[in-house]
């Protein structure tokens, strides 16, 4: 499967990208440093995982997919929270992190059914 094609990988393709771009002149350099982060390695190993061979490996990378987006998610609440993030933007960030998270879930369960 090309994981380019999928939409829960050009969701959080998206998703990173805006990160990046909204926190670009934050000052709290480690706070910006574990929020991006966590936001690229939601797309990074989704499709790190779609590239493997057995259900298995792909499934060890969407579960790690997912955490990441939890941990972003917690990140957003925080950043909310202490006026780095914007509470519209943080709550459409929030949602899409739900639906996001909820996507890899439904291909995570996929793959255990074959």
């Amino acid at each position: 499967m090309n994981f380019e094609k999928l939409q829960v990988w050009q969701r959080s393709a998206r998703l990173s990208a805006e990160l990046y771009k909204a926190l670009r002149h934050l000052r709290d350099f480690g706070f910006k440093d574990q929020v991006t982060r966590a936001g690229l390695s939601i797309p990074s190993n989704i499709a790190e995982g779609m590239t493997r061979y057995t259900p298995r490996d792909k499934r060890h990378f969407l579960v790690i997919a997912r955490g990441s987006c939890s941990e972003l998610r917690t990140q957003i609440y925080i950043g909310m929270d202490i006026d780095y993030i914007k509470a519209q933007q943080g709550r459409r960030w929030l949602q899409e992190t739900r639906e996001i998270s909820s996507m890899l879930h439904g291909l995570i369960s996929s793959l255990d059914n074959e």
